[in-house]
């Protein structure tokens, strides 16, 4: 018998509360886990987590850091403003993920730095110049260009003819992965290489003299710093006055034209610099890239690249679905 005004479980009552405990306390660990997958992969849709670039090849992908996929960018890009063939991009990323894994290092051995470790005291540069990206990729190829029949030379062999390394075997072991990167960032593959980072939020900027905001200008002059004048346009003095609002309105978008656009070339030409401008986005603020039917966004990041369908105009004209240009802008 029971007491008056008190109420008793039953043993069924008390192994229900038991199982949800245990439920519960499973799922707080699956959950934490399935956290840290999404995070270590890179997100998902417009949740990002681990920031890091992923380039796909023939046979495998290749997962890197965004700040090694932005200076394996700019290694490219000097080699294709320069009139290098892809076997020239495949060499030098070969050799500056040998000698620093495409981190600009500040030292290493003896006087070394730098993405190519050259050393100052043996006539590479300054410290300061070593340490430019830009300068060391000229650099390298300029010693490269010196070698005779580096074309036709392993990859290690023409690595090892510019570096003199104590170590002249060990350039072989990056030059698949090279070869893949080569490919991805010389536009060979098209949409190949997306990058997971976080978006900045939009800003009203005043436009400069070029009808810019300064976050676009500052977009503008490290393009030009690594691949030279490019035919630019949807900007002007003063601002551009779209009937459709636009970035370009805002001053906050460029278009970078590539002609003829139905040439190989050129849409090679095309993709290698939309990838210089996703492999770049976090340290330049990109926030949209258009390029033949398709859209990168940060917001969208770990999504990586989507199809693009213009909602205005004629969806066949070539300017519209942006075949002869690439769309960039800034937040």
């Amino acid at each position: 018998m029971t007491q008056t005004g008190v109420v008793m479980s039953s043993p069924r009552s008390s192994r229900s509360r038991g199982l949800l405990r245990g439920l519960l306390a499973l799922a707080l660990p699956l959950a934490l886990l399935a956290g840290a997958i999404i995070w270590w992969n890179g997100g998902i849709g417009s949740l990002v987590g681990r920031e890091l670039c992923t380039i796909e090849g023939p046979n495998d992908t290749i997962e890197l850091d965004v700040e090694q996929v932005s200076h394996a960018s700019t290694i490219a890009a000097v080699a294709q403003r320069a009139g290098l063939p892809k076997r020239a991009v495949t060499v030098g990323l070969a050799t500056a993920m040998q000698e620093s894994e495409l981190h600009n290092l500040d030292g290493g051995d003896q006087d070394s730095a730098g993405l190519f470790q050259q050393r100052p005291s043996q006539g590479w540069g300054t410290f300061d110049q070593v340490t430019d990206p830009v300068y060391a990729s000229k650099a390298f190829f300029d010693a490269l260009l010196s070698v005779e029949q580096w074309q036709q030379m392993p990859v290690t062999e023409a690595a090892q003819a510019v570096q003199l390394s104590a170590y002249p075997d060990a350039y072989d072991d990056h030059a698949e992965e090279a070869k893949t990167l080569a490919a991805a960032l010389t536009g060979r593959r098209g949409a190949a290489l997306s990058c997971t980072v976080r978006a900045e939020e939009e800003h009203s900027q005043k436009l400069d003299a070029t009808g810019l905001t300064p976050r676009a200008t500052h977009l503008r002059t490290a393009m030009e710093s690594a691949w030279g004048t490019q035919s630019l346009g949807g900007f002007a003095p003063g601002g551009v006055k779209r009937a459709n609002p636009s970035a370009h309105n805002e001053g906050r978008a460029m278009d970078v034209f590539f002609e003829p656009y139905d040439d190989r070339q050129s849409r090679h030409k095309g993709w290698a610099m939309a990838h210089w401008f996703v492999a770049n986005a976090d340290d330049l603020d990109v926030s949209i890239i258009i390029y033949r039917d398709k859209i990168w966004s940060a917001a969208r990041s770990p999504e990586g690249w989507r199809d693009y369908t213009s909602s205005f105009g004629d969806p066949k004209d070539p300017t519209q679905r942006h075949l002869d240009h690439i769309h960039v802008e800034v937040s």
